[in-house]
């Protein structure tokens, strides 16, 4: 526990203490090779000394973003700053520990070096950039400091550290977020930068849906539409893609984004069209064009268009998620799941970060709890809370049963999705929610190959070419005097031509007999000598898991039927009787089969000139019955995405038996404390049923369960679908700066001051954009907030006028 009087801690900056003096610098060094895009946060490093101690220096280290890293002058100003956050223990006493010396690294995503500033106390301050192996350069080129500022500030903008699944599930601890553009001269500054920087923006790589980043889609282009779309002010990402659309077609699809945000369709519409006339086959413009007629309402335009999109980039997954969203709005469900199943996943790549030794120990600073009332001078135990140092997070208050967690939960696998597999997750939700469960089950057997199908025709592929060995036995084990029927061909004398030509029933047997591969002859002549009786399109079909004769598009997704009436015949019956049928020929006791011909009158002087001939044929196969193979017009359903079905199964467990357990609660006679020990939940469980009920597409649900999050049981929180059913707009904004408003409280604590972007403040420009300014400050005054939560939350108010978000003219 470190107690105020440590002198060593900076104040409200958290601080991970190293081992040996300056092992992290080297531990980033040999992490460098790792980066791959746009790399981890910038590291602030420290070493403090103290001539009168027995540890005379002592190093640590912190993570930081958005500090303006135009050039040395300002990565050393903000080393400096640090020196002032060593307060003294006392006031009547100096404090001994001095800041000696500090390094800032900068990852440099573009010409992918680390950008080192160090600063001596007293001394100079030195500039250098370490390549990925390790050597260090001297900084003589401009530009590389335009690249540095550019990376810290997208790095900053993409960060999703405060998102509830933030930094791939595992949060960085300590993480010092700074505003990366406070002013519009600091935003115009980077936009500037940044187009300066703009055709080398594919380098830094893209989303993880994206297999290959283009000018359209890639990390700068990504970050300026997140900064501008967040704020509502896409007008200004339109001002700065317009001089580059001119040198380049693809810009077309972010700039009739900003222009369609913007609610100018006219420049959206007449942009697109330009952008396709230079670049028929880009991919991003016709997707644009998709989403612009899926919002119109015209979806058999939209779907036609996605095609051409598959067409024009296959292996992408954008184009096939796409593909499937229009089949979902369209209501062809069976084509949607073909074309989820079609989409091309890539393997998730995890963020950039380094590897640290484990600290000698961690100091996270927390502000004390501000009282409702002055304690009382003779109450020790607030007296004694007053002197200690509050060190920890947020959540050291709580009750340590509140993070408990029952395993079930904890086992969920739809936690664990990421990049493609987390989108394509999404799409089936929007299935199962507009169609159910049922359906979706139904839908899904008559598009992919079930397990017993296949278990069936394995069955029957097997017993045909058992037969067909049998005959072949029985042919050549046959004595000279009999007889060969279905072995002899049309060349041979052996037999009258009316066995050969005038009599159907031979015919069928033999046509059969070739069907399950037992004439090697007759499948010699038609190039279907397969071992074990498959015919070319089954073969390909259990080797590619689709028929090598179906004529499929990107889009349409035709299947060759089958004919025939026996198939259509047997194709209602149930597994049961199709496995009946596919075993009932065998071990079949020896059977005589009479065949009559017509001859000449032969030696023997027969009456009416015919002859009846008798033989026995062992182990005779019964009249072989048609089982339609239906499965041939199906596909084999991918192995990821029959995953899903399993993840979503479990998903839709938990949340039935969560709603059955809510209306049982809710309907019971039961009242006072024992009704509310029914239905006790930790605070981690309630968050994960509140991100359960959002994944799943039901957000009054997930209010319920969030709201009771704060009192561990769902006694405390509103009814379902209170916050979204509130009477009016004035009590959908009031619930709503009502969370704001405890949250900013609670991260003050922690010694979170960013304003933009945060999750905070894109909820609230979005009331903004939705209600206006005046609106929304209005609510948030008559709300009688505590005077220092109201100057907390204004500051997102004062950020809202100073960079003009939309709706703050009214």
């Amino acid at each position: 526990m470190v107690v105020i009087s440590d002198p060593t801690v900076l104040r409200g900056i958290a601080e991970f203490y190293e081992n040996e003096v300056g092992e992290a610098i080297i531990a980033r060094t040999e992490s460098l090779a790792t980066f791959r895009e746009l790399g981890p946060p910038d590291l602030c490093h420290i070493i403090k000394t103290n001539p009168k101690a027995l540890v005379k220096d002592l190093g640590s280290y912190h993570y930081v973003l958005g500090v303006d890293s135009s050039s040395s002058a300002t990565l050393a100003a903000y080393l400096n700053s640090l020196s002032y956050s060593i307060g003294p223990v006392n006031p009547k006493q100096p404090n001994p520990w001095k800041l000696r010396s500090g390094t800032y690294c900068c990852f440099n995503a573009f010409s992918r070096v680390d950008v080192r500033v160090e600063v001596r106390i007293p001394g100079g301050v030195e500039s250098y950039a370490v390549d990925l192996r390790g050597d260090k350069h001297p900084i003589t080129n401009p530009a590389l400091w335009q690249e540095t500022f550019v990376s810290a500030i997208l790095r900053a903008i993409l960060d999703d550290n405060d998102e509830p699944d933030g930094n791939d599930g595992r949060p960085l601890l300590g993480l010092r977020k700074l505003d990366p553009l406070p002013t519009l001269s600091v935003e115009k500054r980077f936009l500037d930068a940044a187009a300066a920087e703009f055709w080398k923006g594919w380098q830094l790589g893209t989303e993880p849906e994206v297999q290959v980043a283009t000018y359209f889609s890639n990390h700068l282009t990504n970050g300026v539409m997140k900064y501008f779309t967040e704020s509502g002010r896409l007008n200004m990402a339109a001002r700065f893609l317009e001089g580059l659309f001119e040198k380049d077609a693809e810009v077309a699809a972010a700039l009739a984004r900003s222009y369609i945000g913007d609610d100018d369709e006219i420049r959206a519409v007449k942009t697109l069209f330009d952008g396709i006339k230079r670049m028929p086959h880009s991919y991003g413009i016709l997707l644009v064009q998709v989403d612009f007629l899926k919002s119109k309402g015209k979806l058999d335009m939209a779907a036609k268009l996605a095609k051409m999109a598959v067409t024009a980039s296959p292996s992408e997954y954008v184009t096939w998620a796409k593909l499937a969203d229009i089949y979902i709005q369209m209501g062809d469900y069976e084509s949607a799941l073909l074309a989820l199943n079609s989409c091309p996943m890539f393997t998730y790549c995890e963020k950039d970060a380094q590897r640290m030794p484990p600290p000698a120990r961690i100091h996270l600073p927390l502000k004390p709890e501000t009282p409702d009332k002055d304690p009382s001078p003779n109450d020790a135990k607030a007296a004694a809370a007053q002197q200690q140092q509050q060190h920890g997070t947020i959540y050291d208050d709580n009750d340590p049963r509140e993070s408990e967690v029952h395993p079930e939960l904890q086992r969920l696998p739809a936690l664990s999705l990421r990049g493609t597999f987390a989108k394509a997750y999404a799409l089936l939700i929007r299935i199962v929610g507009k169609i159910g469960w049922d359906a979706l089950l139904k839908h899904r057997s008559k598009v992919f190959v079930m397990e017993e199908e296949y278990r069936i025709q394995r069955a029957l592929v097997e017993e045909g070419a058992a037969l067909a060995d049998d005959e072949e036995d029985n042919r050549s084990a046959r004595p000279q005097g009999e007889v060969d029927l279905l072995g002899v061909s049309e060349n041979s004398s052996a037999l009258p031509k009316a066995v050969l030509k005038g009599d159907e029933k031979n015919e069928e047997k033999k046509e059969d007999l070739i069907a399950w591969g037992g004439d090697e002859e007759a499948e010699d002549k038609k190039g279907k000598g397969k071992a074990s009786g498959l015919s070319e399109e089954e073969a390909a079909f259990f080797m590619n898991g689709t028929e090598s004769g179906d004529k499929a598009d990107a889009g349409g997704f035709e299947s060759v039927a089958l004919d025939g009436p026996e198939e259509t015949k047997d194709a209602g019956l149930t597994i049961d009787e199709l496995l009946k049928k596919a075993g009932g020929g065998t071990g079949s006791a020896p059977s005589e089969s009479v065949v009559k011909t017509k001859e000449p009158q032969d030696k023997m002087g027969s009456v009416d000139g015919t002859r009846t001939t008798t033989t026995r044929t062992p182990n005779a196969r019964p009249k072989r019955t048609s089982v339609a193979l239906t499965f041939r017009t199906k596909r084999l359903c991918e192995k990821w995405l029959d995953n899903l079905f399993m993840v979503l199964y479990n998903d839709l467990r938990l949340y039935t038996a969560l709603k059955q357990e809510m209306s049982q609660y809710r309907s019971s006679d039961n009242t006072g404390p024992y009704k509310q020990l029914l239905f006790r939940k930790t605070g981690a469980e309630w968050e994960i049923y509140g991100d359960l009920a959002l994944r799943l597409g039901h957000p009054e649900d997930a209010v319920v369960a969030i709201s009771a999050e704060g009192v561990g049981d769902i006694h405390g929180a509103p009814p379902g679908g209170e916050k979204e059913t509130g009477a009016g707009e004035a009590a959908r904004i009031r619930e709503a700066l009502k969370a704001a408003v405890k949250l900013v409280t609670v991260l003050d604590r922690a010694f979170v001051d960013n304003t933009f972007p945060s999750p905070i403040s894109r909820a609230i420009f979005a009331l903004i954009g939705k209600y206006g300014y005046q609106k929304v400050h209005n609510v948030l005054i008559s709300m009688n907030v505590p005077q220092k939560s109201y100057r907390l939350i204004t500051r997102y108010f004062e950020y809202a006028e100073v960079f003009r978000v939309k709706g703050v003219e009214w």
